[in-house]
């Protein structure tokens, strides 16, 4: 059996928000927008995608999942996230000068990490 990952779905309370928050923080486009939720991808490849799926569920516990950016300057990288307003959070991670936990502005965690 052959298989490959397509997209990552993510809970949303305002999915044509958060997607364009992401997509604008990883340099993505908006790939498609439907009833259902929003889809952004990589300019150059199609295949990684993230889709952010309409859920009025509030966020109440840590993620199980969450997704690992790298960065060639860390500090300018946080600078930017949070100036868009990304978060620091303390999910019980201690403290690591090459990795930063943050959340997007629903509480989504995702981690910042020295390329």
């Amino acid at each position: 059996m052959d298989l490959s990952w397509g997209a990552l779905t993510i809970d949303s309370e305002n999915p044509l928000a958060l997607a364009r928050w992401w997509a604008e923080s990883l340099g993505w486009e908006v790939a498609s927008k439907n009833e259902e939720g929003v889809e952004i991808h990589p300019p150059e490849a199609r295949w990684a995608r993230l889709f952010f799926y309409a859920n009025s569920d509030r966020k109440v516990v840590k993620n199980r999942l969450h997704l690992d950016l790298y960065a060639d300057d860390l500090d300018e990288a946080l600078a930017n996230l949070l100036a868009r307003g990304a978060k620091r959070v303390d999910i019980g991670q201690g403290c690591r000068a090459d990795s930063i936990v943050l959340c997007d502005p629903e509480g989504n965690e995702f981690c910042l990490l020295l390329n």
